[in-house]
């Protein structure tokens, strides 16, 4: 599924980061608010089924952007078991042009990724436009990297890359008694917290 970070062609709201809003899916009245935004910025139409099988099935992988109470960005993820791994899946991320290249992409994944990280997920994976310069920056500073080219994956025939982002895995030889047992290199929540340090 196509992400559409790439910016341009309208002119840049002027917002001081501090107010944007970040929240959780909160039930049924967020669901319009996802569906505008896709809808008018991703390339890929999707069925109502296909928002409702993700947030009603993962709604604490699924966040929402607002500026002065209006919906400037969205998220929307799942995550299950995949080949003996369990892997999260950013299915949808749109940040409307006006609000683009200030970070708020970059807030929105993050948040997933961490509620990903903190569920056991092993890995986490998604697809992007070869065109979509914007999406593939974005995505290649939070540490992912291209697994493979999917041939005109697209309805509009142009090509993907599947992304790919690996978890550090805690070393299994390590002693589990002490206090060498909490080296932080070994939590998923102080591994995020330097991932989203480096991409601010």
């Amino acid at each position: 599924m196509e992400k559409r970070e790439d910016g341009g062609g309208a002119e840049a709201a002027v917002f001081s980061p501090a107010e944007i809003e970040y929240v959780n899916y909160g039930g049924e009245h967020h669901l319009p608010l996802i569906m505008g935004l896709v809808d008018d910025e991703l390339s890929e139409p999707y069925s109502i089924f296909t928002y409702r099988y993700f947030v009603y099935l993962w709604p604490n992988l699924s966040f929402l952007a607002f500026h002065k109470g209006k919906c400037v960005g969205t998220v929307v993820c799942k995550m299950g078991e995949h080949r003996n791994t369990f892997r999260g899946y950013i299915a949808m991320l749109v940040v409307i042009k006006p609000y683009r290249g200030r970070g708020i992409a970059t807030e929105l994944v993050t948040r997933s990724i961490q509620v990903m990280m903190e569920s056991g997920c092993d890995e986490v994976t998604l697809e992007a436009e070869v065109t979509n310069k914007g999406a593939l920056a974005l995505y290649g500073r939070l540490g992912f990297i291209r697994s493979k080219r999917l041939f005109r994956y697209y309805l509009n025939g142009v090509d993907a890359f599947r992304l790919k982002l690996l978890f550090p895995r805690p070393d299994p030889l390590l002693s589990i008694n002490s206090n060498e047992s909490h080296n932080h290199s070994d939590h998923p929540q102080d591994v995020y917290s330097e991932l989203h340090h480096n991409v601010q």
